[in-house]
């Protein structure tokens, strides 16, 4: 059986404490929450959050406890079709536009399931052969990703629904913020990349964990390019929205121009204007807009309008990954704890901050072979008409992300905490 992805040897113990941090954050994160907040969800593509605590649970639960946990026990075998999201192969799913109308079981339940679920995983460990069982390691570590990204996806499904309230109420109070009084953000300059036949992807030698969908590695022929050295920022953003942007279909794609007329966008999700002044809804509540954040909750075709406009274009997802080798990770992830996107002062900030919209289509790498199991529809059966985007947001936990790591959402998608940066045209 071809592994999803691949480790290095691993150790038992380290497995289990990943585990249990993992699990842990993502209740902790659901604390905030009411009973009520945890049960409801805004629209069709986000779900609730009591939804997102019983999936990633689920995970466990089928791919891992199920086959290889003897004696094992289910929870409650309506789960399998309550909690399965996508997974066809394994079981019925229910259908994702309805998953608010899961009043039962309450979130308690849900709890419970979360105990019995991470307890069952320690009694597998305990009995787990690191040699001879390195199957199970890697799902346990794959579910440990998955819950990972489940964390991120909660809270955006929750500042989504949040955002619905006409109180625009707070899912967490403002923390310690940067002071910004004291240094300048970094000025946006262009970082020279040189070109020529490159490396792409992960790499199959015990180097640490990816998803399938980052391998084989490969090669990619790129001509020299000169991209932005920061995320394009709310001013820069607001230049295009004041230069009537939104108005010009000549910016547009032809579909984005549609989107943009039947969903009436005229400024980034999120924005809302008081007495002639910018204010952004944040998980922290309503904020005056800070025109030195990263602009977000935009959607691949705003984000390729403004590079239109601004007489440059996005970067490839190859491009992308290239340049970010030489950079440093950057300081605003889900272990900040200030849930939203930070001014860039210190330093060129690849990862972090906001997920960054790139040109290229999220398709299969060449030689990309997917699992013959349920596993198999992990990522592979999404590798059409979305577009990957890359770098990680404030949402994401620090550990969780890589320069070869594809995330992808489809090109109107704006509940995600999406940006970009751009590439300039290469002179003649």
């Amino acid at each position: 059986m071809r592994a999803l992805y691949f480790t290095r040897e691993t150790d038992i113990v380290t497995v289990c404490k990943d585990f249990l941090i993992e699990r842990a954050k993502t209740v902790s994160l659901s604390k905030h929450l009411t009973p009520e907040d945890a049960v409801a969800q805004s629209a069709c593509f986000a779900s609730p959050a009591k939804w997102h605590l019983a999936h990633t649970s689920w995970f466990f639960d089928k791919f891992i406890l199920e086959p290889f946990l003897p004696d094992y026990k289910c929870f409650d075998k309506s789960f399998n079709t309550l909690f399965n999201s996508y997974y066809k192969s394994v079981s019925q799913v229910f259908d994702r536009n309805r998953r608010g109308l899961i009043t039962r079981p309450g979130l308690k339940t849900i709890y419970k399931y979360r105990e019995q679920i991470d307890q069952s995983i320690i009694n597998l460990l305990n009995i787990v052969d690191p040699i001879k069982d390195k199957e199970v390691l890697s799902r346990i570590i794959l579910g440990i990703n998955h819950e990972q990204q489940h964390q991120e996806l909660l809270l955006t499904d929750i500042k989504h629904l949040f955002f619905m309230n006409p109180g625009l109420p707070a899912f967490k109070k403002v923390i310690n913020k940067a002071k910004t009084n004291l240094v300048n953000a970094i000025r946006n300059s262009t970082i020279e990349v040189k070109g020529g036949v490159l490396q792409i992807g992960a790499r199959n030698n015990g180097d640490g964990f990816h998803f399938d969908n980052e391998s084989p590695r490969h090669e990619v022929f790129l001509n020299d390019f000169e991209i932005s050295s920061k995320a394009v920022t709310n001013r820069d953003y607001c230049n295009f929205i004041n230069d009537d942007g939104y108005n010009n279909p000549l910016l547009w794609l032809s579909d984005g121009w549609d989107k943009k007329v039947s969903e009436n966008w005229d400024s980034p999700l999120y924005w809302q204007q008081y007495e002639n002044e910018w204010h952004q809804f944040t998980l922290c509540g309503l904020k005056r807009l800070d025109l030195d954040e990263p602009v977000c909750h935009i959607s691949f075709y705003e984000a390729d309008a403004y590079c239109r406009w601004a007489g440059q274009r996005l970067p490839t997802e190859s491009e992308w990954e290239i340049a970010s080798l030489s950079q440093k990770k950057g300081l605003n992830f889900l272990e900040s704890e200030k849930l939203h996107p930070q001014p860039e002062y210190r330093y060129p900030e690849f990862f972090g901050n906001v997920w960054e919209w790139t040109s290229s289509g999220y398709s299969p790498y060449p030689n990309f072979q997917p699992r013959k199991d349920g596993l198999g529809e992990y990522n592979g059966k999404f590798m059409i008409n979305q577009i990957v985007l890359k770098g990680g947001s404030c949402l994401t936990p620090s550990n969780h992300i890589r320069s070869t790591y594809r995330n992808f959402f489809y090109p109107g998608d704006r509940w995600q905490l999406a940006g970009f940066r751009t590439v300039s045209f290469k002179k003649s």
